[in-house]
């Protein structure tokens, strides 16, 4: 079963101006500072209900419930989203028994660093339906043992909060649809490419490349889930380095 994500009332780019104000504690005087800027367009796919996405400066905050916004067991019987996967190992932990907020801020332009910085346990992205996203292990190990937790779009709780491993089949399943995003400030899609309509050829180590997407008619550099079977069954959204600099998840 799967739910589409809800539609939005956002448009695909946002104008803000922000004012910021300080004034010293005698009240000697005021530093008044504007900062004009555009939300990328791929903004416009996160869950407004879900998620708060604004500019402060030259950087992007994204704010989340962390909470998704589609079926799954780990709702916990009685929730209106709850949908029972008796194939799931469930994990005894439901998401109305976490909170699951989180903040990322990022810049407006990431650009690629000159090294590439590991993941690690825990929140390394944030999914248009609010949930994070994870990398490839599971408590300091290979995801392998916990893939019979995982529901129907590659997700569970574990220990705290809810979040995706694997290919988020409940909006992304084989396309070129966006995933979300990274710590590092770019953004991750599904496993084909929109400006060619396949499976990119030249993805990098870290699953990406810089081309057109549907959000950008400018080249611009992004991850993909690489189109490379986990288990014989499943895709990872992102086994590999951070190509740019990321900043945490709180």
């Amino acid at each position: 079963m799967k739910n589409l994500l809800k539609p939005l009332s956002v448009i695909a780019f946002l104008t803000v101006v922000l004012i910021a104000c300080s004034s010293s504690d005698d009240n000697s005087g005021t530093d008044d500072e504007m900062t004009t800027g555009e939300l990328h367009a791929a903004f416009a796919e996160f869950d407004s209900d879900e998620t708060n996405i604004y500019l402060s400066g030259s950087n992007v905050v994204i704010e989340t419930t962390g909470n998704p916004n589609h079926t799954t067991v780990y709702w916990g019987d009685g929730h209106a989203l709850y949908i029972d996967e008796p194939t799931v190992q469930t994990t005894p932990s439901t998401i109305p028994g976490f909170d699951g907020s989180a903040t990322l801020t990022v810049s407006q332009n990431p650009q690629l660093a000159s090294s590439s910085t590991a993941t690690s346990l825990g929140a390394i992205g944030i999914a248009v339906s609010g949930a994070a996203i994870y990398n490839d292990q599971e408590g300091n190990g290979p995801l392998d043992g916990a893939a019979v937790s995982l529901d129907y779009t590659g997700g569970h709780i574990g220990p705290g909060v809810y979040h995706y491993h694997l290919e988020p089949t409940a909006w992304s399943e084989d396309d070129s649809n966006l995933v979300g995003i990274l710590a590092d400030g770019f953004f991750v899609y599904g496993r084909k490419c929109s400006s060619t309509g396949t499976y990119p050829t030249d993805l990098d180590a870290s699953g990406g490349h810089t081309s057109t997407t549907q959000h950008a008619t400018d080249s611009e550099y992004h991850y993909h889930i690489e189109n490379e079977l986990y288990l014989n069954q499943y895709y990872i959204i992102f086994p590999g380095d951070y190509q740019g600099t990321p900043n945490s998840i709180n």
